[in-house]
């Protein structure tokens, strides 16, 4: 059986790029995971798949999980030599998934998005040297395009080195797409740019908040700080999940680089708004340009503040997510689109639900415990 060697499972698109490999092909997974032992493992995998599948089908698919323990920050991945050989001798692929989204450390960046990416490319070349990789797949992030403004931007011409990133997540992604591009030269490589990956599609519920609550906030406030006629190339992880797991399947996918985004068919912010709002029954908010940069300010001297409360963190988020949300920028995805056979989602046709999930929950996710194998059959 086809084994695929895969990073970040456990995370929220990790998840859902598990799921379609699990019910649309027959491979097995080798997963890496900081996971204790097999309990927590499981724990682990639950938690990541219960979005997706019932217990009694996580039971089903349990035997098509191999776990891996290890940690991207660790030297060698932290492997045991025993599940190093497994893996070497047995993974016809790699799927590259987890990374540090943490914008505002250049060391959780630097030890996870770099260092981890090292370390997973010199796994691919022991599985290369044994007996050949069928393919590596980086999953990125359009901000390597780095600082843009009102633009369209295309696959091959988004890294521009000249360029300024806005953090140390795009710079750090910027340069590890350049790692395997440099260290695997004779492999097949395709690089998976997501945009802003919020909710998905088919149901309300989502265990990923933070791009969320911004947007929540936004459509909340009675005056907007910006045009309300930016773009937001906001994408459903669905399609994404389905993207990611359909291309690295596929024996010559046409393309090595996807932006996997809503690209030019993006809503403007006045769009999304408008959709929250109608909801609940409220008023549109106000767009108001002159105020983006007083806003950006008083965010960023509240993200600076030592203070931990409800107006610290949101300036932290803002601090964080407003050049995003204000450069009215948006990544082509027509090769995906061709690729897969089918477009994302337009946000304005499932914000709403979300919107409600997330103020009925106040931004949290009840993760079930995984019943016993007897209860999940019943």
């Amino acid at each position: 059986m086809t084994h695929v060697f895969v990073t970040g499972a456990t995370g929220f698109l990790g998840s859902y790029v598990a799921d379609i490999l699990l019910a649309e092909t027959d491979v097995k997974l080798f997963v890496l995971t900081r996971a204790k032992d097999q309990a927590d493992f499981e724990r682990k995998m639950w938690n990541s798949l219960q979005l997706h599948m019932s217990a009694s089908k996580f039971y089903a698919a349990l035997p098509r999980f191999e776990f891996i323990r290890g940690d991207l920050t660790e030297p060698g991945l932290g492997i045991s030599a025993a599940d190093r050989k497994r893996v070497v001798e047995n993974a016809e692929s790699v799927l590259h998934i987890a990374a540090s989204l943490n914008r505002k450390s250049e060391k959780e960046c630097l030890n996870h998005n770099l260092r981890g990416t090292l370390s997973v490319i010199k796994l691919a070349q022991e599985i290369d040297a044994h007996h050949g990789l069928r393919r590596f797949s980086h999953v990125s992030t359009v901000a390597v395009a780095g600082q843009r403004d009102a633009e369209v931007v295309f696959e091959d011409a988004a890294i521009d080195w000249k360029r300024n990133d806005y953090d140390p997540y795009g710079r750090t992604k910027k340069f590890c797409e350049h790692m395997v591009r440099e260290l695997l030269p004779n492999t097949q490589k395709t690089f998976f740019r997501p945009s802003m990956v919020i909710g998905d599609s088919r149901f309300p519920e989502t265990t990923q908040f933070d791009m969320v609550r911004a947007v929540c906030v936004l459509a909340d406030l009675p005056v907007v700080p910006f045009s309300g006629d930016v773009r937001e190339d906001i994408v459903n992880a669905d399609w994404v999940g389905r993207a990611i797991a359909t291309i690295h399947m596929k024996p010559q996918p046409a393309h090595e680089i996807y932006h996997l985004a809503a690209g030019t068919s993006s809503k403007t912010a006045g769009e999304i708004a408008g959709a929250l709002v109608r909801s609940r029954g409220k008023r549109l908010p106000v767009f108001s340009p002159q105020l983006e940069n007083p806003f950006g300010t008083i965010m960023n001297g509240l993200a600076a503040s030592k203070k931990r409360n409800t107006l610290t963190m949101i300036g932290s988020l803002f601090k964080v997510f407003l050049p995003y949300i204000t450069y009215d920028t948006v990544f082509d995805n027509s090769r995906a689109v061709a690729e897969i056979g089918v477009a994302p989602v337009p946000f304005t046709e499932y914000g709403a639900a979300l919107y409600e999930f997330c103020k009925r929950t106040n931004f949290e996710y009840a993760y079930k415990p995984l019943p016993a194998r007897a209860e999940a059959a019943e």
